[in-house]
């Protein structure tokens, strides 16, 4: 691994084994972006290997001279509270948490206390918008005004601090929705994209950086494979989501359709 190349991991909810609906969103889909408690730990495990540089997510991306593996946490499910974040802290490590700003306070989420508490003991609380669109590349240019700067604002309040960090639901980024984000003023944005180059948007102001998902399925040996030297398994993702996001813009709605059919509860 370069010294310069920040390597970002996308995970959602942990929880116990087969609580899919505890925290966060509920339904197939958003389980099969659950981990257990136990495999999140097997990660972990890997991610403190002497030689993985694990940096902590206080520490400004900005500062491009500093690499290493950011870990991040989409959805602001409860699960951030009760075991991701003591699991983290366990290992001395800190996390990027992302709210979806509408759910705050309603089952299965974090409350504001709970936001609170994690911002305290040294994590990043960004947003994750306020509702969690589906395609956020579609929505208007006041929808995305309201998505980021609502969010954003609400969170700084929660903190008692600015709030400049951001993720997009769903993996639909645009460049309309970089420069609302920006304009919000959120000068980190974390896409979807399996990338580790560094893209600027708002005049510059916003620095946009892609992340790895983590899914229910994926082993301790994939971990190691993403954040490992050798960037074959990183560019395999690439190769793979460039492929899916063409079949998304070619199938539209339809596309979504089938996703949901495929997921749908027997």
């Amino acid at each position: 691994m370069t010294a310069a190349k920040v390597i970002a991991l996308e995970y959602h909810d942990v929880v116990a084994h087969g609580a899919f609906d505890e925290s966060g969103f509920t339904g197939r889909a958003a389980a099969s972006y659950k981990l257990s408690v136990d495999n999140f730990a097997a990660h972990l495990s890997v991610l403190t290997a002497p030689g993985i540089p694990v940096r902590s997510a206080a520490h400004p991306v900005t500062d491009l001279a500093v690499g290493g593996v950011m870990l991040t946490f989409d959805d602001g499910g409860a699960s951030a509270f009760t075991h991701i974040a003591p699991l983290l802290e366990e290992r001395g490590l800190s996390g990027a948490f992302f709210v979806t700003t509408d759910h705050i306070d309603t089952r299965g989420f974090l409350t504001r206390a709970q936001i609170t508490e994690l911002h305290r003991r040294g994590h990043v609380i960004g947003s994750h918008s306020c509702s969690h669109p589906t395609r956020m590349a579609e929505c208007s240019a006041s929808e995305l005004q309201h998505e980021w700067g609502d969010s954003v604002a609400r969170l700084s309040d929660v903190i008692g601090g600015a709030v400049t960090t951001a993720s997009v639901p769903g993996g639909y980024y645009s460049r309309d929705v970089g420069e609302a984000a920006a304009a919000a003023g959120v000068t980190l944005l974390f896409t979807s994209e399996p990338s580790t180059r560094v893209t600027r948007c708002g005049d510059g102001r916003c620095i946009v950086l892609g992340r790895y998902t983590l899914r229910q399925a994926d082993s301790e040996q994939r971990v190691a494979a993403l954040v490992g030297a050798s960037p074959l398994t990183r560019r395999a993702e690439w190769l793979k989501w460039n492929s899916k996001k063409v079949a998304k813009a070619l199938g539209g709605r339809a596309y979504l359709r089938l996703r949901e059919a495929v997921f749908r509860e027997p």
